[in-house]
């Protein structure tokens, strides 16, 4: 499958919020957001994200599925990658590729990402760009109902 990113269409919304609802993609990620429940909340949050001059937010296509979505957000010097793969596309090495993608078109550095310490996909994806664990925190997982270990990466 070839990945590609390109701009968040409206029409991506639904995909993302039934992506970012299913149940055992939260319980792995952890750290979610409460507002991805209420579509109300969720199309709010998006839409702000959308029209933000400090967050570059792509939709992740492959073979013209909607896969999920990466970002960088933040402030300058603290900025911040996320992202967000269907589970049915986990384990194939798409979200490294949307990743590497993502960080060609944003080559700002330092660069940080956060990662569910238990989580071993997704710190692998990380390492697998160039992020190298720095630190560790707890932190309450919204998705788990708990504090958890979260690990703290940056790239350089």
């Amino acid at each position: 499958m070839e990945v590609s990113l390109r701009p968040v269409h409206d029409s991506d919304l639904p995909v993302f919020y039934r992506q970012m609802n299913d149940p055992e993609s939260n319980r792995v990620a952890a750290f979610t957001s409460p507002k991805a429940a209420d579509r109300d909340l969720f199309t709010a949050h998006w839409n702000g994200l959308r029209t933000s001059p400090d967050v570059v937010v792509r939709t992740v296509l492959a073979d013209g599925d909607v896969l999920g979505h990466v970002s960088v957000y933040g402030e300058p010097g603290e900025r911040e990658v996320t992202y967000w793969i269907d589970r049915a596309y986990w384990g194939r090495g798409l979200a490294t590729a949307a990743l590497l993608g993502l960080l060609a078109e944003v080559p700002e550095r330092p660069l940080y990402a956060r990662a569910a310490a238990d989580n071993a996909g997704s710190l692998r994806v990380l390492e697998k760009c160039g992020f190298r664990v720095t630190s560790a925190e707890r932190g309450f997982a919204h998705a788990r109902g708990e504090e958890i270990d979260e690990a703290v990466l940056v790239l350089r």
